[in-house]
C-alpha cells in the first residue's frame, strides 16, 4: 500500500471550524500536514490529531503575498479554507476572499502544486451580497492561475463548533422570543465532517480536476425548520416570529455592530432572500457528495450529540428507564 507520508499539504486556514475537521482527515490518512494561519501560536489544539511532528504551523496573511509563498514552499498540495462571515478591521470580503483566493492560487502554480479551494453556494458575481460576489471572484481567480484546481461549494456547513446551530441553540437559551430572518428560505445543511472527507478525497486525487462541486446534506430544509430542529434537540420553546425582509435590513444596520450571537449583517440578510442547496446541474454532472461516494449525515442525525449542552437539564434530561 502506498504511504502518503512523503506529500506535504499546507492548509490555510486550518485552524478554524471546518480546517480542524480537514487536518484530522489528512492526518488520518499520513498526509504531512502545514497549517498555515495567521496566529500559529493559537493553532496548538491541532497537535494531537496527528503523530508527533506530522502537523507543523506555520505563519500565513492572505493580504501578504510572502508569507504565503513562504508557507507554499517544498508543497505538494494547497487547501484554502479561508472565508470570513462577517467584516472587521482589515478583514474585507474582497481582500479575504477575492485577492487572497488569488495569492494562494498564485504560490500555489509558482511551486507547480494541486489545489483545493473552498467556496460556497451561491457564489456570483451578479449577487446583490458582497459575499457572494467576493466568493465568486475567488474561484475565478484560482481558476486563472491553477485550472485544474478542485473547487468545492458548501451549503451551510453544522458540526460542534459551528457558528450556526450554536449560534441559535445559544440565542434560544438567552430569549423568549426569537425573530427569525428568511424563515421560507431553503439552505441544505451539510456536516463538516462530510465537507472534510471530500476535501481529503480531492487531495486523494478522487475528484475531477477543474470541477466545481456543490455540497449539501441529504434534505433541504427552511430556516424554519432548521429551528425547529434545534428547539426540539435542546427543549426550548421561544416564540418564533419571521421578519420580513425589510424590516429584517432595517434591524441588521443596528446589529451589524452587536457583538457575538446578536450580530447581523445587512449583507447576511441579502443571502437569505434566495435558496442556499445544491443546483439540479450539480446533481446531474455528479458534482456532489454523491457523487464522490459521502452519504450525507442529517442535521437531525448529528446535533444532538454536541447540542445536548443547551438543555436545561443537559445530557441526560430525556434519560428513560
Amino acid at each position: 500500500m502506498t504511504s502518503n507520508i512523503d506529500t506535504l499539504v499546507t492548509v490555510f486556514g486550518g485552524s478554524g471550524f471546518l480546517g480542524r475537521h480537514v487536518v484530522s482527515a489528512l492526518a488520518r490518512r499520513d498526509y504531512r500536514i502545514r497549517v498555515a494561519v495567521r496566529r500559529p501560536e493559537l493553532a496548538g489544539h491541532l497537535q494531537p490529531l496527528g503523530r508527533v511532528g506530522q502537523i507543523h504551523a506555520v505563519q500565513a496573511n492572505l493580504r501578504y503575498p510572502e508569507s504565503v509563498a513562504a508557507a507554499m514552499r517544498g508543497s505538494h498540495v494547497a487547501i484554502n479554507l479561508v472565508g470570513i462571515l462577517a467584516e472587521g478591521g482589515a478583514q474585507k470580503f474582497d481582500a479575504v476572499q477575492g485577492s487572497g483566493a488569488a495569492t494562494v492560487a498564485q504560490a500555489a502554480a509558482s511551486v507547480g502544486a494541486r489545489m483545493v479551494h473552498v467556496s460556497a453556494i451561491g457564489a456570483d458575481a451578479n449577487s446583490p451580497a458582497r459575499y457572494a460576489r467576493s466568493k465568486a471572484a475567488g474561484e475565478q481567480a484560482v481558476l486563472a492561475a491553477v485550472p485544474q484546481a478542485t473547487i468545492f461549494r458548501p451549503s451551510v456547513v453544522f458540526g460542534p463548533e459551528d457558528q450556526f446551530t450554536n449560534r441559535f441553540a445559544m440565542l434560544a437559551r438567552m430569549s423568549p422570543v426569537l425573530p427569525l430572518v428568511g424563515a421560507d428560505t431553503k439552505l441544505q445543511p451539510v456536516y463538516v465532517g462530510d465537507v472534510a472527507t471530500a476535501i481529503a478525497d480531492a487531495v486523494d486525487g478522487l475528484a475531477k480536476p477543474g470541477a466545481t462541486y456543490e455540497l449539501g446534506g441529504p434534505e433541504e430544509l427552511t430556516m424554519r425548520e432548521i429551528m425547529r430542529i434545534i428547539l426540539q434537540t435542546t427543549d426550548r420553546n421561544p416564540l418564533l416570529v419571521p421578519l420580513p425582509f425589510g424590516l429584517a435590513s432595517l434591524q441588521a444596520m443596528l446589529l451589524q455592530f452587536a457583538p457575538g450571537a446578536f450580530k447581523l449583517t445587512p449583507d447576511q440578510v441579502r443571502m437569505l432572500e434566495v435558496d442556499n442547496v445544491v443546483s439540479e446541474a450539480a446533481k446531474s454532472a455528479g458534482l456532489t457528495l454523491q457523487g464522490l461516494g459521502i452519504q450525507p449525515d442529517s442535521l437531525q442525525a448529528i446535533v444532538p450529540s454536541y447540542l445536548w449542552r443547551f438543555r436545561k437539564t443537559g445530557q441526560f434530561a430525556r434519560k428513560t428507564a
